[in-house]
């Protein structure tokens, strides 16, 4: 029988899964002194709630959980250290998932088709989920070795990663600002894709899009001009997933890096996190040339004439001293789609 679990949200963004079924392996746990001596088969069905758009995007299997990886561990808890109870064992396999990079809540079935009853049947099973938010779980240390369950907290550095403020996520959706540029290729085309390719992402709303506006390039060797836009978003990921998600969204659009202040297929800035302030190797919030670039304040104060940027102020009298050199090209971005032409009317009655 297929086990099928409900969705799991996150922030309101229902996460994916990633299921593995029917692991199978001999083990000896139960009550009864048979049962550990002569050993059974247990089964088990998994289905791990991640999001695997990351990894959608860039084909990278490092951004997602390896079914492979996944189907091991669980076989290693399954066929370890006996257990009186299945709820334990279930118990332990939903810790040991918990423990891999991204998943965040997991869902378990552990079935015991030879159990001992006395009557006829097919299947005992036992069936949990588990949480890595809200779960009181100890660590499992049954894999790869006998020393049974530890004192020691979850190991919640494995999902997901929290290293610093970048990787907490909001309790919460919240607005973030990204800007978008380009100028290679069929440029005002692809900067709308990645604006759909941005609201596909899960945890991730567009709110709204600024003017599309044409600049000149900022620096970098000689190339064409660029069309530029911001948009508004709402977002329940930490600032480096939602950058993380960029990145990605700028690879599928055929993204190379390497000439400094280069021509590019598609250019995504975060300018804004909810008003963070932050310096880390990878990622400064807001964005620290902001303050500096027409392409970004024109079409930004454009959407949001009361706008401020921390540190800079409002964002409408920043960009009427840089507006020189930034043409809006496009005052409704992107366009909406042309209204159906109408069917024409049907003959009058009697009229051939």
């Amino acid at each position: 029988m297929t086990f099928e679990v409900a969705p799991f949200h996150r922030s309101g963004v229902q996460l994916d899964q990633i299921a593995v079924h029917g692991i199978r392996v001999t083990a000896h746990h139960g009550v009864y002194p048979q049962e550990r001596e002569s050993g059974q088969v247990f089964l088990a069905d998994v289905v791990a709630h991640v999001s695997t758009h990351p990894a959608a995007l860039t084909d990278d299997l490092a951004l997602t959980v390896n079914y492979s990886d996944l189907a091991d561990r669980v076989a290693e808890v399954l066929a370890g250290d006996p257990s009186d109870l299945l709820e334990t064992v279930a118990e332990h396999v939903a810790v040991a998932v918990l423990q891999m990079g991204g998943v965040e809540c997991v869902d378990v079935r552990i079935h015991k088709p030879q159990a001992p009853l006395h009557v006829e049947f097919s299947d005992v099973t036992v069936t949990i989920r588990r949480d890595i938010r809200t779960a009181d779980l100890t660590a499992d240390k049954r894999i790869g070795s006998s020393s049974g369950l530890s004192d020691d907290p979850l190991d919640m550095s494995a999902a997901p990663r929290v290293n610093d403020i970048a990787d907490e996520r909001p309790l919460q959706p919240v607005p973030a600002l990204l800007a978008l540029g380009g100028n290679i290729g069929d440029v005002e085309p692809t900067l709308r894709e990645a604006v759909h390719d941005l609201h596909r992402v899960a945890g991730i709303e567009v709110r709204a899009t600024s003017p599309l506006v044409l600049s000149k390039p900022a620096g970098g060797p000689e190339q064409p001009d660029y069309l530029n836009a911001v948009v508004r978003i709402h977002t329940a990921l930490s600032p480096r997933e939602l950058l993380a998600a960029c990145h990605g969204i700028e690879l599928a659009h055929g993204r190379e890096r390497g000439i400094l202040n280069g021509p590019r297929t598609l250019d995504i800035d975060i300018v804004d996190f909810n008003g963070m302030q932050v310096s880390l190797p990878d990622l400064t919030l807001p964005h620290p040339r902001a303050r500096e670039r027409a392409f970004v304040l024109v079409p930004w104060a454009a959407m949001e004439p009361d706008a401020v940027l921390p540190g800079v102020g409002r964002v409408a009298d920043a960009a009427a001293v840089l507006a020189e050199g930034v043409t809006v090209v496009a005052p409704v971005w992107p366009a909406p789609a042309a209204a159906p032409a109408a069917a024409p009317a049907p003959p009058a009655a009697g009229l051939v």
